[in-house]
Formats: C-alpha cells, sequence, structure tokens
C-alpha cells in the first residue's frame, strides 16, 4: 500500500490491493444495488433531489489500506454524521463534565428531531439529536462565525486529509426550513442552555450538516477514531486521543437516531448516520467504513447501508460484543497486490 507526501496525491492516487475483501465488496454492492426501498429525505427541499440509484461503500484500515466500490467518490452533504465529530471538537473545547452538564448521554427512543428534554436536568438527552447538537454547535469556540465554521472545517479536514466545501444550496434549503430546530433552540434558551446568539448558532449548525463529504471521506474519518484520533494516511492527530472514547460510545448508543438499541444488537458497531445516505462506522484498532445510499428508511437511516454493516458485522464477526472466534480472518482478507481503489 502506498503513502503519500502530500494532499494531492492523497486526493488523486490512492490505491487500495486487490484481495477477497474487495471482491467481497463488490458482491455486497451487487447484491443490495437493486433494493429500492425507502425513500430519499424531502423535509429538506435540496436533499429530495438526489438520486436514488447512488451507491458506494468505502473500508479504510488502521493501516492506511482504502478499499472502496460504487459510488464511492460521489458527494453529499453530511447532515446528522457531524454531529459525531462536532461533538468530539466541542470536549476538546472545554471537557467532559462541563459538556455533560448540558448535553447528556441516553438514548431517546425518539425521533431525531422530537422536541423536548430531559425534565429533570433541563438539558437534550444526547449529542446526536438535533437539540442535543445545536446544543454542542452553540458550545464550539471562536471569536466571530467565521471563525467558528473555520474550526468546524479544519476539524473535517484532518480527519479526511483535504479541504471541504459546503453546499451553499443545501444550507440556505434547510435555514429556510429548520422551523423545528428554531423551535428545539428557544426552548434551550428558555432553561439556560445555550446563550442568546441563537440565529448565529443555528446558521453554523446547518452549515456543518451541509458540509460536503464522500464514503470514502466516512470511511476515513471512521479509521481515524479507530486509529486513536490518528489519520492513517497523513498521521496528523484529529482529535485529543482522551476524547476518541467518548465519540465511539455515543456513536453505539445514540448514532443510528431511534434505530440505535436495535443496531447495538444486530449490528453492534459504532456509527453514525445522517439523512443524506451517509453511515460512518467504527471498528476500533481495525478500520473505519463508510457507506453512501440515499434511499432511507422511516427512522432516516439509509436502508442499502444497513444491509451493508450487517452482512459485514455477520460475515466478519465485527459485533463488538461477538466472543465467537470469526470464521474469515480479516487482515486476511485485506492482502494483496496494489491496484486502482475505484471500480
Amino acid at each position: 500500500m502506498s503513502h503519500f507526501d502530500n494532499l494531492h496525491s492523497l486526493t488523486s492516487s490512492i490505491t487500495a490491493v486487490t484481495s477477497p475483501l474487495r471482491q467481497y465488496l463488490h458482491e455486497l454492492h451487487s447484491k443490495y444495488h437493486p433494493l429500492t426501498d425507502g425513500v430519499v429525505a424531502n423535509y429538506i427541499p435540496e436533499l429530495a433531489l438526489a438520486d436514488p440509484a447512488l451507491f458506494g461503500i468505502a473500508v479504510v484500515t488502521t493501516d492506511g489500506q482504502i478499499f472502496e466500490v460504487g459510488d464511492s467518490t460521489t458527494l453529499f452533504t453530511s447532515q446528522a454524521i457531524s454531529k459525531a465529530f462536532v461533538y468530539g471538537l466541542a470536549l476538546e473545547d472545554h471537557g467532559r463534565d462541563y459538556i455533560t452538564s448540558k448535553v447528556g448521554l441516553e438514548a431517546t427512543g425518539e425521533a431525531f428531531n422530537a422536541i423536548l428534554l430531559d425534565e429533570k436536568n433541563n438539558r437534550p438527552y444526547n449529542p446526536m439529536v438535533n437539540g442535543g447538537a445545536i446544543a454542542i454547535t452553540n458550545l464550539i469556540k471562536g471569536q466571530h462565525p467565521t471563525e467558528r465554521l473555520k474550526r468546524i472545517l479544519d476539524m473535517f479536514k484532518r480527519y479526511t486529509g483535504h479541504s471541504h466545501d459546503i453546499s451553499m444550496p443545501v444550507f440556505l434549503s434547510e435555514k429556510a426550513t429548520g422551523h423545528r430546530n428554531r423551535a428545539m433552540a428557544f426552548l434551550m434558551l428558555n432553561v439556560g442552555i445555550v446563550s442568546d446568539n441563537l440565529e448565529e448558532t443555528l446558521d453554523l449548525y446547518f452549515q456543518q450538516c451541509s458540509i460536503l463529504v464522500t464514503a470514502r471521506d466516512l470511511a476515513m474519518m471512521g479509521a481515524t477514531l479507530a486509529n486513536g484520533g490518528v489519520n492513517p494516511i497523513t498521521q496528523e492527530r484529529a482529535i485529543d486521543a482522551q476524547y476518541v472514547q467518548d465519540v465511539i460510545s455515543v456513536m453505539l448508543t445514540c448514532g443510528m437516531y431511534n434505530y440505535s438499541g436495535e443496531w447495538a444488537c444486530r449490528v453492534g458497531i459504532p456509527a453514525k448516520s445522517g439523512v443524506g445516505g451517509g453511515i460512518t462506522a467504527v471498528v476500533p484498532g481495525q478500520l473505519g467504513i463508510g457507506t453512501f445510499s440515499p434511499l432511507l428508511d422511516d427512522k432516516g437511516n439509509s436502508i442499502r447501508g444497513i444491509k451493508v454493516y450487517q452482512d459485514l458485522s455477520k460475515d466478519f464477526g465485527l459485533h463488538l460484543f461477538n466472543a465467537t472466534r470469526c470464521d474469515r480472518d480479516l487482515n486476511a482478507w485485506t492482502k494483496g497486490s496494489p491496484v486502482d481503489a475505484r471500480s
């Protein structure tokens, strides 16, 4: 596997290996591409324009090998996937105790956009629901809105190894239709969870959700967390090592909306989904996985993506609590000779 000396070669010349794993990913892609269940997100008008046929899968190992098939380099917006990584940035800014005083760590069982607070503590239940994510975004440090946004974009760059743009059409569409998010923000203002710069914070939240990524990016972000917070290609630290476990933990317990409990049981891989159709996942110490398919179930999760993760978990024994020996040695499945990564 080649390692690269600069970002240009990183983004234009990444190679992977011909291996049983890459063939397996091709088979998964062929198996689930015919699925047409679900619908693209339509409550944000710009997201309703997504092509339902798009489908990409990527895997990045902690030693820097990259495997990808299908539409793995197609850009889409991060949406709620950004919540997990911005949460990590807020932890670096303020530490665990302060963050937990503002946002809890319990799954809700409710939809991600539910307008509710923990009645005992008057705070959002966790950082992965919209209310919790807005409260977390409110805590990102910066002297002015541009600096706060730049810090989030720089953080994404550390995870993926390249710069990211924001989809202005998606941002404006979210800003124009984000009435539930505004209602939640004002509820939190009323109980002192957020400061009174609400419009600035909401704009920043809509912008972070509109950051453009690919399935390959999501796999690299997952691999960076799997690698203790260090990007496996650039070797740049993306997040303080002490907070990696916090991010991964909340992904496992709350990352798949109100499907999170069943996901933890059936798949058992820490993951975060977004209504743009992406899912990023972390197999600690081993690899990151990214999928993209905009057809969603009624909870807002990618239908094809869920199928892919179910098979990967079962076939390679990736469930965190799988105590049995897997029939397939994942390390052996990643060996081979260098070839271009894309289909």
